[in-house]
């Protein structure tokens, strides 16, 4: 039997992943930038047992539903291939955050799966090796890996579609205040949607001028250059929502909360709040600020009705393991 527990964060995409090149090994069409997010926090126990018949899941304390252990369960036998060794596994995951709204749940959840159960099967893999694993079972898992500021190198192949950390977490004071206006699980996915990005024709020029705004904001982040950083993530949010909005059929994940907030921040911000908005596949708002304006901006968004509550999450680590026992 072996066992380990590991801890990550999600991510929020400044440069969004939006469709997929290779959906099943969840190769990118485009690459992509993020932040993790410290107080947000998966933790995943994975206990690999010889004579344990089948996988088993258990979320938040409670059993999980068919597909979510399927899901694990695919992932898991790439890990059991890998290792050569065929024992099932028990899986103990809890996060702090909600699930499936627009936050990276899976994101979290799959680099926190990757890191345990190589631990647990006895597994030893690089940081770029366990991004790629982490990749296959949530693309943007494989951003939640490396700690900071982290790139998604798109790649072609399996081998050369990683990510890397282009900074680390300390590099910039920034905090995300996330509103919160569901906490409902979205009844499209995120691997349902990336699947209908072909469909809209606007995605052939997202993906052809992302390496332009990869390059804008990786110089923000690497300059701390708040201005160039709050135009460029609104508007590569808007792109990906616009892709959303005209796929076949459309996704429309917006509220009428969120273009509300989405508003308020640009006058925020041309009045002298440094914030910008940025959304996920969901609803709810990330609002990213230099950390030291956060309380300030938490203050204004919980004064616009329909914001549920607020979380505040600053820049994270990487994906770590807290525990093992061979």
């Amino acid at each position: 039997m072996g066992q380990a527990t590991a801890i990550a964060h999600p991510n929020i995409a400044f440069i969004k992943y939006w469709g997929n090149r290779d959906a099943v090994l969840r190769i990118p069409e485009n690459g992509s930038i993020s932040m993790n997010l410290a107080e947000l926090t998966v933790k995943t126990t994975v206990i690999f047992e010889k004579h344990s018949r089948e996988d088993t899941l258990i979320l938040n304390g409670a059993l999980a539903d068919e597909p979510a252990l399927k899901r694990v369960s695919h992932f898991l036998d790439r890990v059991r291939e890998f290792a050569g060794i065929s024992w099932h596994a028990h899986v103990i995951s809890e996060n702090n955050f909600p699930t499936g709204a627009g936050i990276a749940s899976s994101a979290a959840a799959f680099a926190a799966l990757a890191l345990a159960a190589t631990s647990a099967i006895g597994l030893h893999l690089s940081e770029r090796d366990l991004s790629r694993l982490a990749r296959k079972g949530s693309g943007s898992a494989c951003r939640s890996i490396p700690g900071g500021f982290v790139e998604w190198i798109p790649g072609e192949t399996d081998e050369d579609s990683y990510a890397v950390s282009i900074a680390p977490p300390e590099h910039w004071a920034l905090t995300d205040c996330i509103a919160i206006l569901s906490t409902q699980h979205k009844p499209i996915g995120s691997t349902q949607g990336h699947a209908l990005a072909s469909t809209s024709p606007l995605q052939p020029a997202r993906v052809a001028d992302t390496p332009r705004r990869l390059e804008i904001v990786r110089r923000a982040i690497l300059e701390r250059d708040f201005l160039s950083l709050a135009e460029m993530i609104e508007h590569d949010s808007n792109l990906m929502h616009a892709v959303m909005m005209t796929s076949t059929p459309p996704l429309f994940y917006w509220e009428p909360v969120s273009l509300v907030i989405m508003k308020s921040v640009r006058e925020w911000r041309e009045s002298g709040l440094p914030c910008a908005y940025t959304l996920d596949a969901g609803p709810n708002v990330h609002v990213i600020c230099p950390s030291e304006y956060a309380e300030e901006v938490i203050f204004r968004l919980t004064s616009i009705p329909g914001v549920q509550t607020v979380l505040k999450a600053s820049a994270g680590d990487s994906a770590k393991l807290i525990e093992q026992s061979l």
